[in-house]
């Protein structure tokens, strides 16, 4: 591997940025292709198709046999709200490949003896996610139903591209929210990549069901995300 490719891999996985590793096998030449990176042709169709998948490999286009190593990094599950459903999805999460952490102020429901396996910052978001900040490999379940929790952390999820989103609450108290974030400035289009009311439309009933449907929502999401900036 070329040493100037390899120092460029390295700073995009420290950046959480997908990276690909391009080696045409007929004379070893390899490049780096990022995520947004524009590639022509059929070869840019392979090359979308491995970043979506994540799976490397070998790939004839055109005659020319080329490698693929595709670097993703790992998916993270923000959860807002240290509820019953949070319980619930926790072991979801952890199935599925997520490693997940809540946040929620509220010292009395945050508390590593509910959640043994999980992350948890007895803290407000907004300081939280300064020190962890989201980025567009990142899912956000906001589901504490407080606004002053909340709505901190919709602005920032927003603002960091994150591949999925998801608010719980009616579609009256959704209303409400898409209204405040209007006030701070988001278009509809920003406010419409919110997934509320959260989770698939399954007809879920109580946390358990709930939870299914929220991680089979992220994971859709996740296989269907389009190409980042």
């Amino acid at each position: 591997m070329d040493p100037f490719s390899l120092k460029k891999l390295n700073e995009a996985r420290r950046e959480r940025r997908a990276v690909m590793l391009l080696t045409d096998l007929a004379d070893g030449r390899d490049r780096v292709i990022r995520e947004s990176d524009p590639v022509a042709g059929k070869l840019g169709e392979v090359v979308r198709k491995v970043f979506l998948t994540g799976q490397s490999g070998v790939a004839e286009v055109e005659g020319r046999s080329f490698f693929l190593n595709v670097y993703l990094p790992a998916p993270r599950l923000v959860v807002i709200g240290a509820v019953h459903i949070s319980e619930a999805l926790a072991p979801m999460a952890k199935i599925a490949g997520y490693e997940m952490e809540i946040i929620d102020p509220r010292t009395a429901f945050a508390t590593q003896e509910r959640f043994p396996d999980v992350a948890v910052y007895a803290d407000w978001p907004h300081r939280v996610l300064q020190e962890r900040p989201l980025d567009a490999y990142c899912a956000l379940a906001v589901l504490s139903h407080d606004p002053k929790i909340d709505d901190p952390a919709l602005e920032m999820a927003l603002n960091a591209g994150c591949f999925y989103i998801g608010a719980l609450g009616s579609r009256t108290t959704h209303a409400k929210r898409v209204e405040r974030l209007k006030l701070l400035g988001f278009s509809d289009d920003h406010i419409g990549s919110i997934n509320a009311p959260i989770g698939l439309d399954i007809g879920a009933v109580g946390p358990q069901e709930i939870a299914v449907a929220i991680i089979g929502e992220i994971i859709k999401a996740f296989r269907t995300r389009t190409e980042r900036s």
